[in-house]
């Protein structure tokens, strides 16, 4: 299949329209916008990473477990470290988002430099054209107002041959004639160079034309190309946050694995345990006013 380019469709059928250009800048300006708009999108999206990073190394230095011990401390503790480096690792992200914004901008900048002076060469091209346009319209109507009246004088004199005092009226008519020949030729020569000279106007501009489009298809293409890779690119890195995320996590996972209930009972009771006898009998003496002494135990 043939493939399609800005320099074979966007032309038009009156020589000073620049319908077919405005199109071509109009989309690019478009593209340009959608540009800052990922800029945007992923300066903001560095900011929602590093306010979350902070809150979340914010929360890694509270207490958590501070009276444990044992194997269930050493978990809480690779729990709070490894929050800690999910934490970090959040603002290192945040941190690469802004310098993928930063390139982004960068390459906008450019393109907007090269556009600018295509552009300007563009505009001065299409004025120029404008105005020898319109100097060689009005040459032309000079030209075909010339060309009647030296129809006129011709006919005038033509009449007057067929009159009498024909002498005096013949070179009058002579007279008029002669000089709408020499302005008509005048105007003939001024018409035909200004028609010479829009000739080359148009020329010099259809081949800065197909330049233009040519350098405005390839930033089309690099900037189509870019922000497909920065997107697919920021993805990516999310992807890599989740897989960085998991790995800390699974430290953590490693951790519990070693937590040892029943160790953990036994290190306390070696720890703070008070005694392994329970307090022995207690012996009451009740008297009674009708029996003897009797000894109770409680």
């Amino acid at each position: 299949m043939r493939e399609l380019h800005f320099k074979d469709y966007f032309w038009n059928g009156e020589l000073t329209c620049t319908g077919g250009y405005d199109c071509i800048v109009q989309h690019l300006n478009d593209g340009k916008r959608t540009c800052k708009e990922i800029e945007d999108f992923m300066k903001a999206r560095a900011s929602i990473e590093e306010k979350y990073a902070k809150e979340l190394l914010g929360l890694s230095k509270k207490v958590c477990g501070h009276n444990e011990m044992n194997t269930l401390k050493r978990s809480l503790d690779m729990f709070k470290l490894q929050t800690e480096h999910v934490s970090l690792s959040h603002l290192q992200l945040a941190q690469t988002m802004r310098d993928e914004a930063k390139k982004l901008e960068d390459f906008r900048e450019r393109q907007k430099e090269t556009r600018k002076k295509v552009e300007q060469q563009m505009d001065a091209l299409h004025k120029q054209r404008a105005m020898q346009f319109k100097k060689t319209m009005e040459t032309k109507k000079t030209y075909e107002q010339k060309c009647r009246d030296k129809e006129e004088a011709e006919q005038n004199m033509n009449r007057n041959a067929s009159t009498s005092n024909v002498k005096q009226q013949e070179k009058v008519s002579i007279l008029r004639y002669c000089g709408g020949l020499g302005r008509g030729q005048a105007a003939d020569r001024l018409y035909m160079h200004n028609v010479s000279v829009l000739g080359k106007t148009r020329e010099d501009w259809q081949k800065e034309h197909i330049k233009a489009c040519e350098v405005f298809e390839k930033q089309e293409v690099e900037r189509i190309n870019t922000l497909r890779n920065m997107v697919w690119t920021h993805l990516n890195q999310l992807s890599q946050q989740c897989v960085t995320s998991d790995e800390l996590h699974e430290e953590v996972r490693k951790s519990l694995e070693q937590c040892d209930i029943q160790e953990d009972i036994e290190h306390f009771v070696n720890l703070r345990r008070t005694g392994d006898k329970p307090p022995g009998t207690v012996l009451t003496l009740h008297r009674s006013p009708l029996t003897t002494d009797t000894y109770n135990t409680i």
